[in-house]
């Protein structure tokens, strides 16, 4: 979500249609809705393949496995932090972990983790989830320095390192100053 983009107000004859997409389109933009898709999404393969069945004419195929029942364990788990990453943004790491962890488990349950799909799909939900930050509102006016500081700083002096401060009043600026007392030059322990 762009916390710089105007907010929608509803004119009078906008369409009901256009009134959910805006909606919408603001519900998804405050929480990681796509890793939860994905999320979601992945689990379903994962729980369904080891119960489906195939009729060819009289022929049926099955894909049943003994890890039927982890498999759909794994399934649920993996649809319930897809639902859970949609409408509990704050445990988005957790669920974004466990999702990576449950595909990953899912390869030798449950049919390859789904053949495949229900893998790829939990593996990229739980990528999002992880890389997924509230977006925040940006500020109305820069940040001003103060004028004691017209001059570049210490930090902003040495290339390429802008973003660390300098030494502070309490901190020594030598670094060959000890702590060694001239009394015999040794060290106090306390």
């Amino acid at each position: 979500m762009n916390p710089q983009a105007p907010v929608y107000v509803r004119a009078e004859d906008d369409a009901w249609l256009t009134v959910v997409y805006y909606h919408f389109h603001a519900w998804s933009g405050r929480r990681p809705f796509w890793a939860g898709l994905f999320t979601l999404l992945g689990g379903f393969p994962i729980a369904y393949f080891p119960y489906a069945d195939l009729r060819l004419g009289n022929v049926s195929l099955a894909m049943a496995t003994t890890g039927g029942a982890g498999a759909l364990i794994i399934g649920v788990l993996l649809i319930t932090l897809g639902l859970v990453l949609w409408f509990q943004q704050a445990i988005r790491v957790f669920a974004g972990v466990a999702s990576i962890l449950l595909a990953l488990v899912s390869l030798p349950v449950s049919n390859l983790g789904g053949f495949g799909m229900g893998f790829i799909l939990s593996l990229v939900g739980g990528a999002l989830a992880l890389s997924w930050a509230p977006g925040r509102p940006a500020d109305e006016e820069p940040a001003a320095r103060p004028p004691a500081a017209a001059g570049p700083t210490r930090a902003e002096a040495v290339d390429g390192f802008r973003d660390i401060p300098g030494p502070r009043e309490t901190e020594t600026a030598h670094a060959t100053e000890t702590t060694a007392h001239a009394d015999g030059g040794r060290n106090s322990a306390g």
